[in-house]
C-alpha cells in the first residue's frame, strides 16, 4: 500500500498495485477526490526503444474508472475473459466447449392480441 501526502491535490493516491506481464507492466491506482470519493486509474505501461538510442522510454495508456461503473466494467471484463477462454486464445475453437447454434432467422415471430379478430 502506498499513500502519500499531496498537499490538497485532488487526485490523492491511497493504493497502488503494479502487475508486471511481458513487456507491459499494469498499474492500478485507487485515487481520491477533494470530496473523498474514491476512483481507479489503470494504466498500462509498455518499454519501447526509438531508432538508434539506446536509452528506452514508455508509452502509457490510462482508464479512469469510477465507483458508480465497477459493476458493469467487471462484468463485461468477465464476459470477455470467459469468451477468450472458451473459444482459445488465437481465435481456435476450444474442443472442449460448443457455443449455441443460432437461427438463420435473427428475428423471432411474436403475436400481438391486437392482430387476432
Amino acid at each position: 500500500m502506498q499513500e502519500s501526502e499531496n498537499n490538497g491535490n485532488s487526485r490523492e493516491v491511497i493504493f497502488t498495485k503494479a502487475v508486471k506481464a511481458g513487456k507491459r507492466t499494469y498499474f492500478f491506482d485507487v485515487k481520491s477526490t477533494r470530496a473523498n470519493d474514491f476512483f481507479v486509474t489503470i494504466t498500462e505501461s509498455k518499454k519501447k526503444f526509438n531508432m538508434g538510442e539506446e536509452k528506452p522510454f514508455y508509452e502509457k495508456h490510462k482508464i479512469f474508472l469510477y465507483k458508480e461503473d465497477f459493476e458493469k466494467f467487471i462484468e463485461g471484463l468477465n464476459d470477455a475473459i470467459t469468451h477468450i477462454k472458451a473459444n482459445g486464445l488465437n481465435g481456435e475453437s476450444n474442443s472442449n466447449t460448443q457455443e449455441p447454434k443460432q437461427d438463420s432467422n435473427p428475428f423471432t415471430d411474436i403475436s400481438f392480441d391486437d392482430d387476432v379478430k
